[in-house]
């Protein structure tokens, strides 16, 4: 009887613990920029939160991966492309305050009618992070229908003190990606047939070179293929999170 009190006590303190926190429940990982602490924390699919000290930047915040409500508020939203899936004004609007800044795409510029847009090359700096809109799209014939080769759909290189992050956004493993240089940190999509094989994102690191690789979007792709092909690469740490 004992235990089983015990037992029930220690949920209950569990669950005192999320509920004080609405983060607990995520994973995170922390890296040092030379300016302070990076912590990014893993919601589900491509949505993801990074704080450095006092900003709070969030990656393609859909509601079904967490209640933006009673999160921290946002010194800034990236949104790759206006997918569905990455583009919720809902949480948007639940993570926005007066001054958050939101950079994205044109066409999602467009949809939610407020934001500053970038084009692939552009760049900008908020809040003391340096932001680079890059290209992303499909190459396998047939499937340009989801992400087209027209400048449509961004991915982003954040530069964070010392860390420099690419966000891939929905894209394949495209020759553009051979033009990045020292990237710490890189998420990579891999959920076919509208991103990337397993084997597409090992090409990716062949090319980018990160230190560390996190999969994301990756859906139901079985991510122990990933494992296995990445078991010969040297100079990159892969790091697999709960995205689901």
């Amino acid at each position: 009887m004992k235990t089983v009190i015990l037992s029930n006590l220690l949920l209950l303190a569990a669950g005192g613990a999320l509920a004080a926190d609405p983060l607990a429940r995520y994973e995170h990982d922390s890296f040092d920029t030379g300016k302070g602490k990076l912590a990014i924390y893993f919601f589900g699919h491509a949505s993801l939160m990074m704080t450095w000290g006092t900003i709070v930047v969030y990656v393609d915040p859909v509601t079904e991966h967490a209640d933006y409500a009673r999160l921290p508020k946002a010194g800034l939203v990236l949104v790759t492309h206006e997918h569905f899936d990455h583009l919720d004004a809902k949480a948007i609007a639940a993570v926005s305050k007066k001054d958050t800044r939101i950079v994205l795409n044109r066409s999602s510029r467009d949809q939610l009618g407020k934001g500053d847009a970038l084009a692939n090359g552009d760049s900008a700096e908020v809040h003391g992070i340096a932001i680079r809109a890059v290209p992303a799209y499909n190459t396998t014939p047939g499937r340009d229908k989801f992400h087209p080769h027209t400048g449509r759909d961004n991915g982003y290189v954040l530069t964070i003190g010392s860390q420099k992050v690419y966000i891939a956004g929905d894209t394949e493993d495209i020759p553009e990606m051979a033009e990045l240089k020292n990237v710490d940190i890189a998420f990579l999509p891999m959920n076919q047939p509208y991103t990337m094989t397993p084997a597409q994102i090992v090409h990716c690191v062949e090319m980018i070179k990160p230190k560390v690789l996190y999969p994301y979007h990756y859906g139901d792709t079985d991510t122990n293929e990933l494992v296995k092909l990445m078991r010969d690469v040297k100079g990159t740490e892969l790091r697999i999170r709960k995205m689901k």
